[in-house]
């Protein structure tokens, strides 16, 4: 099946084909024809399944059909960081860049100047975060009765986040007559409840079963002591097949520390997290999506909307105390159809988070020597 099969209109087809995409990904071919065709949708998708484009395309091409010459919002995507976010934003302007449809997003971090300027403009399309989308709704700068299509997307890090009292508050203000599109890796009793109370008799997908972990990622698990994690991390890091990492930190003061002791054994890294600037983080991301960095680190807010191809490693330096954790994380290698690689350090304490990650994916992670 090609995107020709779809129902993609040809201003849509073209864009998709100039962005080097020829065949769609498993929930693309699953979502996008009953999106199009008007329905709910419940997908059950991880990071780098190509989902972003699933609900941006029959986004796109319902608010097409019904264009005018000033623009008006009919269109909200809710996502959970400043960096997803910007990076939907992004995508949006690339598939549709043939349409008359105006964009904007808006998150926290920064002035809202330029945020508020854009929305008196008018625009079809918003992406915003939830809490600079609540304080201008309760300025009066974003009026959400004319939506037609909602997407809320990573639901389960919107929960993980704490944001599920905003997400209702956000869709109690949206009209009954409309279009959704529900998007999570996990599904929880929480998120199962919320998408209960938002869709209406939704066609539910999965691309794979809800707490299953990418098939070409090599998982293996380092027993070592807390004191011995930061020569071990250095120690790999040295490896030269070892060349685009990621390494998970669950603190900020702990990412801090780790870039901190790389430096001390010769190794460039930068950290990102909620207590660096908006700009901080972009400024490392990019570095680290052209190849000029080697080595993020970072904390799992942080990291949730790194979406780079070519992290051919991921290191776990401190394994996650929620198990579903593990897998949006490990799910940042082995994207677009390459291998990759994660490493996790398990000291003693950790023991238990091993235990829950390894019944939540029905696997025992090999142990791997530390030399």
């Amino acid at each position: 099946m090609s995107f020709d099969d779809l129902g993609l209109i040809p201003e849509l087809l073209s864009a998709t084909k100039r962005s080097g995409y020829t065949e769609p990904t498993p929930i693309q071919r699953l979502a996008i024809p009953p999106a199009l065709s008007g329905r709910d949708i419940l997908a059950c998708a991880q990071t780098g399944t190509g989902k972003t484009a699933t609900f941006a395309l029959p986004l796109l091409q319902h608010l097409d059909r019904r264009a005018g010459n000033k623009p008006r919002l009919r269109g909200l995507i809710l996502t959970p960081t400043r960096e997803l976010a910007a990076q939907i934003d992004a995508s949006l302007a690339t598939y549709g860049e043939n349409l008359d449809l105006w964009h904007t997003v808006i998150f926290g971090g920064v002035s809202d100047k330029a945020q508020i300027a854009e929305l008196r403009r008018g625009v079809d399309i918003l992406v915003a975060t939830p809490g600079r989308l609540l304080d201008l709704m309760g300025r009066g700068y974003v009026p959400l009765d004319d939506i037609e299509l909602f997407v809320l997307d990573e639901a389960d890090r919107m929960l993980d986040m704490g944001f599920l009292p905003d997400v209702r508050r956000i869709t109690r203000e949206l009209p009954r007559d409309r279009q959704t599109l529900f998007f999570s890796a996990t599904m929880p009793p929480e998120i199962r409840r919320l998408a209960e109370g938002l869709l209406d008799d939704p066609a539910v997908l999965a691309v794979a079963p809800v707490s299953s972990t990418v098939d070409l990622v090599e998982q293996r698990v380092f027993f070592v002591e807390k004191a011995r994690k930061r020569k071990l991390l250095a120690d790999l890091l040295h490896d030269p097949d070892v060349k685009h990492t990621l390494v998970f930190s669950r603190t900020k003061h702990g990412a801090n520390r780790i870039v901190r002791d790389l430096a001390k054994a010769g190794i460039d890294a930068v950290a990102i997290h909620g207590n660096k600037s908006q700009s901080a983080r972009t400024r490392a991301l990019e570095a680290f999506r052209s190849g000029q960095l080697s080595v993020l680190v970072a904390t799992d807010i942080a990291a949730r909307g790194i979406d780079v191809d070519g992290v051919t490693h991921v290191i776990n330096f401190d394994l996650p105390n929620v198990p579903e954790t593990y897998v949006h994380r490990i799910g940042r290698t082995a994207r677009a159809g390459a291998s990759g690689v994660a490493w996790s350090f398990c000291a003693n304490e950790e023991r238990p988070h091993l235990a829950s990650i390894e019944t939540l994916i029905d696997k025992r992670l090999s142990p791997r020597a530390t030399g």
